[in-house]
């Protein structure tokens, strides 16, 4: 059997356990880096009815107004 000092069992548990915190750290915080802000015109909405300018990219045709709730439509670009 290996004879092990307590306080080396203890800081050898605890370098293990900080280099596993950090070494999961950044492989997550790499899987979560975003792409840059793109800021593409399709994605600005200006409603209708109360001029409100918003940023909508889950919608393509029919957005909603985040401040009056009224429905707008992508006008085409002529």
């Amino acid at each position: 059997m290996i004879k092990i000092e307590f306080s080396l069992a203890i800081a050898l548990f605890l370098i293990l356990t900080v280099c596993l915190v950090l070494i999961s750290w950044m492989f997550f915080d790499k899987k979560k880096q975003l792409g840059p802000f793109s800021s593409e015109k399709a994605f600005f909405w200006q409603c209708s009815i109360c001029t409100y300018v918003y940023v909508d990219s889950k919608h393509n045709t029919i957005s909603q107004c985040p401040r009056c709730g009224s429905y707008n439509k992508k006008e085409e670009a002529a």
